[in-house]
């Protein structure tokens, strides 16, 4: 017998991915992007905001590693600063793909990197598995749905 997620393995997944503290949720993205970029990226472009994401991803680049690890997280913390409403005002595609290109800047030093010596947690790769076994619909779903509700909302005055 062969098990299929549902909607319900779904909302459980994304229900793990929030309840993890904002580094391991970093480093989720990070190592999913990396096992299934390539896969995932593809559904993604077509009704993303190429230019938006790539002015997006050349402010964060500008900024010291320090400062790119600070964003990272506020985004996902739903901070407010000018980056995370500027994010924020992003389509879910459209950060999907800001996303994918901080991986691909890790993986070329120019986004920080994941620290060498990084222990993924347990619960980070039980829910990496999770969606592993998920068909693509599922996983692109899930992927949406997990950056949807980050970043900040636009201020009235703020520009944006």
């Amino acid at each position: 017998m062969t098990f299929t997620p549902t909607q319900q393995d779904l909302e459980q997944a994304l229900s793990k991915f929030r309840g993890l503290d904002v580094d391991t949720q970093l480093a989720f993205l990070w190592f999913v992007y990396t096992k299934m970029g390539q896969s995932i990226t593809p559904a993604a472009p077509g009704a993303a905001q190429t230019e938006i994401a790539e002015g997006l991803y050349n402010q964060v680049q500008a900024l010291s590693f320090e400062e790119q690890l600070q964003a990272q997280r506020d985004f996902l913390q739903n901070n407010d600063t000018q980056l995370c409403r500027e994010y924020g005002s992003l389509s879910d595609n459209t950060k999907l793909l800001f996303w994918y290109r901080l991986a691909q800047g890790m993986d070329a030093k120019t986004i920080v990197p994941m620290p060498e010596n990084y222990e993924f947690s347990q619960e980070g790769k039980a829910l990496l598995g999770q969606l592993e076994n998920m068909d693509f619909e599922l996983q692109i779903t899930f992927l949406r749905q997990s950056v949807e509700p980050t970043g900040a909302a636009p201020q009235s005055g703020s520009g944006l």
